[in-house]
Formats: structure tokens, C-alpha cells, sequence
């Protein structure tokens, strides 16, 4: 991947307090346009049913049957759209600095959410989950969501709670949990991605517009420690403790310290502070940094005289 623009080391420590990353737009319009001629996209009112239009792309589409575990670089075809995406400067740059040039492709799948009209009753909004089991390794899988299309408001773009990816649950124990603080849901222009780690809180929306809704949606393995991947020119080593309560001046926002212990929307008065443990936690994984701690926060917990 030696056209990979990398992430910056705020663009990771950001990715560590929030779980997420967006690039808006970053598929140019022929390939959104190849993407869903490879799928077999064809207009609404040529679909008889949903069940219909599925069997069919299922079928006959071009994406490929890729057995988990395959390189991502073997994955698909060379001319495929998705190959093409795939090595776009940001989008390998990404890759690169979350999980590696040679992560493997765990799964992939096409999600289409279908307009009212072409449903026996209209379908409810997806609970909130974490995807697969319990997964509490510090190492994370990153899932990349392609949005091929333009999302509305009324078509029910995925939802995701930012910070909560650290916060380890059974998949679906969360289910009853809806519209949780700070929650954000997907409008977008057409060829954006979301890449999630693994662990975050999300759902599908409930689609009340006219038209389908698609998201491809690919999990990628990493192979190797996933320390210091990104473009580490401006990682900074050294880590002043800064006062956390009785302050002269006001903390800087675009600052890693303060990405990785940012009070977020649904964080409870106090044990909300678990979740920067978590990610300082985190941090140490990615630098490699057994020794950092951001304001002074695992240090006083760990602090054990001898």
C-alpha cells in the first residue's frame, strides 16, 4: 500500500476515545456507480418483493464468496470496485494504521434495508448490539460500513454510540437499550465509510423512505501488534500530568489527552471515568507505552508502593 496516506496520531487518538472514523465522500462517483452495477442494482420499481431482489444479488452479483481468514489483498478481483476502493490513498492509509497492510478479511456482506412498499409490513429499527460474541482482547477488528449512495434522514442510516467500544457486552444484552445519549446516525453523501472497531454499539435504521438503503459492510483480521501502525511523525513521548480539577486555564481540545478523556453524552456522573481508564488502557496498546497515562488517571489506581 505505498500510496497510503496514514492517519496522524490525533486522527488515532481520536479513533481511541470514540471508536470511529468517517471519511465522507472519499469514493469517487464512478466507483459508487461501478459498486452497484457489480451488485446488480436495478431501480425500485423493477422489484417485486425484497425477498425477490436479495435471491437475485445473492446469486448473480460480482461480489465474490471469500472464505475467512483470506488476505484482504487476494480478496477480490483486481478490476473489482472494491479492490478499487480498497486502495484509494485514505482508504489504505486507514487500513494500514488501524489493523495493518496484511490484515485478512474475516467476513463481508451486503446489507440492504428495503423502503415500506416493498415489505409484507414495514420493519422496526435493528436493536442495538455488538457484533459477534464477547470479545475482550485489547487487539480489535475494525469494520469498514461503504454507503454506495446518498442516506437521508428518512432512510435510516446505521446508528453507532461513540465510546462504547470499550465497554465489553454480550451482542445483543444491549437490545434494550435505544436511543442512547450522544448517539449519531448516518446521512451522508454518496461513497462515504465508517470505520468502527468492533466492539461499538450500533444498529440499522428503519428505513420510511421510497428507495433501498445498501451497506456493504467488510471485518478486517489484523496479523501483526497493532502498535504504532499510523504516521507517528507528531507522537509526541512525552506525557505531562495535567491538574484535573483545579485549573488556571481551560484544557486543549485537539490534544490526546483530552480525546482519550472527553466526557461523552451517556457517561453516568462518575463511573464514566471507567471509560477513560479504558482508553488510556487502550492507548498503551497502540504506542506500545506501558508507561503513559493521561492525567494522571491509571497512575493514582495503580500506585502501589513498595
Amino acid at each position: 500500500m505505498s500510496n497510503a496516506e496514514l492517519l496522524s496520531t490525533l486522527d488515532m487518538a481520536r479513533f481511541a476515545g470514540q471508536g470511529f472514523l468517517r471519511l465522507d465522500a472519499v469514493v469517487p462517483e464512478a466507483l459508487n456507480q461501478q459498486f452497484l452495477d457489480d451488485i446488480g442494482h436495478v431501480s425500485e420499481n423493477e422489484i417485486g418483493s425484497a425477498i425477490e431482489h436479495y435471491g437475485r444479488i445473492m446469486s448473480r452479483s460480482a461480489i465474490p464468496v471469500v472464505g475467512a481468514g483470506t488476505p484482504l489483498t487476494d480478496a477480490y478481483p483486481p478490476d473489482s470496485a472494491l479492490t478499487r476502493i480498497l486502495e484509494l490513498p485514505k482508504v489504505a492509509g486507514a487500513i494500514e494504521s488501524l489493523v495493518g497492510g496484511d490484515c485478512v478479511l474475516d467476513h463481508h456482506f451486503l446489507h440492504i434495508t428495503f423502503p415500506p412498499h416493498l415489505l409484507e409490513k414495514p420493519a422496526p429499527a435493528q436493536h442495538n448490539h455488538q457484533d459477534s460474541t464477547v470479545d475482550p482482547r485489547q487487539a480489535f477488528d475494525v469494520q469498514i460500513m461503504y454507503f454506495p449512495h446518498a442516506v437521508t434522514e428518512n432512510m435510516g442510516g446505521t446508528r453507532f454510540i461513540p465510546g462504547t467500544h470499550l465497554r465489553v457486552v454480550s451482542e445483543a444484552a444491549i437490545a434494550r437499550y435505544q436511543n442512547v445519549l450522544g448517539q449519531q446516525r448516518i446521512v451522508c453523501p454518496a461513497g462515504t465509510l465508517l470505520f468502527v472497531h468492533h466492539g461499538i454499539w450500533h444498529g440499522g435504521g428503519a428505513n420510511r423512505s421510497d428507495r433501498m438503503r445498501y451497506m456493504f459492510k467488510m471485518r478486517l483480521a489484523p496479523q501483526r501488534p497493532q502498535q504504532r501502525l499510523w504516521d507517528t511523525s507528531d507522537l509526541d513521548t512525552q506525557t505531562p500530568q495535567r491538574p484535573i480539577f483545579w485549573l488556571s486555564e481551560s484544557v486543549r481540545e485537539d490534544d490526546v489527552a483530552t480525546h482519550l478523556t472527553r466526557n461523552l453524552p451517556w457517561h453516568e456522573q462518575d463511573t464514566g471515568r471507567l471509560e477513560h481508564l479504558n482508553a488510556i488502557r487502550f492507548w498503551r496498546y497502540l504506542t506500545g507505552d506501558e508507561k503513559f497515562d493521561a492525567d494522571y488517571w491509571l497512575t493514582r489506581v495503580e500506585n502501589e508502593p513498595q
